[in-house]
């Protein structure tokens, strides 16, 4: 009788470890899967964040900028929000877009929008507009390097040529920063044929290369 319980209790304590053993492997490799799962979606997290997206650059085009005005005198009134501000040519696209001053919502629907925080056309420092995927810049991504952008205002017609374009997040503020030259940037949401609220902004930088100012 002592033999059988004795018996007994060690094959309920090996039982016991046995699944203890189990139990904690299970756990090490779930660990370990949930570990690989966070550090892959912080990778990818990271570089949403960073959204710095491949590059265009200028191969075998002659892009050079032209000296432009470094103050305001050559708008003698600011335009105000709402305000058609003169229009965007895109030979390329065989597009011409009239722009307005603003980028609200009632802004965007009547053409391309001007963010007013940052300079005008022909100004030295960088000049940003903005336009729908879907309506003003629905074939954006057909630029290449060395595409004009002729805008046209009451002071001038403005010529710039494209000389790079990007990917970014919805969130980077790296596309109106200030610039030495003057500078023309077209911004729209990405991917195009995205539906819904897209995450990320195809951006279009060109630089000006010359200047044909309207004499009063």
């Amino acid at each position: 009788m002592n033999n059988g319980k004795l018996s007994g209790r060690k094959i309920s304590l090996a039982t016991v470890l046995s699944l203890g053993f189990i139990i904690f492997g299970v756990g090490c490799i779930s660990w370990s899967i949930v570990n690989i799962w966070l550090q892959s979606n912080n990778s990818t997290n990271s570089n949403s964040v960073t959204s710095v997206a491949k590059v265009s650059k200028s191969k075998g085009v002659s892009i050079t900028p032209v000296k432009s005005d470094t103050n305001k005198t050559i708008y003698p009134v600011n335009p105000k929000e709402g305000e058609n501000l003169g229009s965007l040519t895109i030979p390329a696209l065989n597009r011409k877009l009239p722009i307005i001053q603003g980028t609200g919502t009632n802004d965007l629907k009547r053409g391309v929008g001007h963010f007013s925080q940052s300079v005008l056309p022909g100004q030295k420092d960088n000049c940003v507009l903005s336009g729908h995927r879907d309506t003003v810049f629905r074939e954006l991504g057909n630029l290449k390097i060395g595409d004009q952008l002729i805008v046209q205002t009451a002071t001038g017609i403005f010529t710039y040529a494209v000389k790079g374009t990007r990917i970014v997040h919805e969130d980077d503020k790296t596309v109106i920063v200030p610039i030495d030259h003057a500078v023309l940037t077209l911004t729209t949401c990405y991917p195009f044929d995205f539906i819904g609220n897209a995450p990320d902004r195809y951006i279009v930088s060109a630089d000006l290369v010359k200047t044909n100012k309207t004499i009063n």
